[in-house]
């Protein structure tokens, strides 16, 4: 079983910044971010691969996110500049336990979750 810890959470003004910090208990594949807003199905956000550094994004987000990790420390930071209002929703962080090729936007793809933070952008 591989823990995770989210961090970072908040209300924030929209154009603001914010910093997500996940913490994990183990690393194999990758360590993502998924968000989802009320009513709203849980969406992908951005991803790093742990043994390349390779990064995904979703399109929504791509020039305003940014991931990095720390490999030695199981930690992956999430970014995000420029905050917009369609940014709220509850931050989800994810883990996947194997290497190889896998589409980082599916959900399936990531074996542990943690619990979420909550983003809030206001006017």
């Amino acid at each position: 079983q591989v823990h995770l810890a989210e961090s970072g959470g908040g209300l924030v003004q929209a154009g603001g910044v914010l910093s997500l910090s996940c913490a994990a208990s183990e690393v194999i594949g990758a360590m993502a971010w998924f968000r989802q807003a009320p009513g709203e199905e849980r969406e992908f956000v951005a991803a790093i691969r742990w043994g390349t550094g390779d990064m995904d994004f979703a399109y929504s987000v791509k020039g305003r996110f940014t991931i990095s990790r720390n490999n030695a420390k199981n930690t992956a930071n999430l970014q995000i500049n420029s905050l917009r209002l369609e940014d709220t929703g509850v931050y989800y962080c994810a883990v996947r336990m194997q290497n190889g090729f896998f589409f980082a936007h599916l959900p399936e793809n990531f074996d542990f979750w943690g619990q979420g933070t909550q983003v809030t952008v206001s006017l």
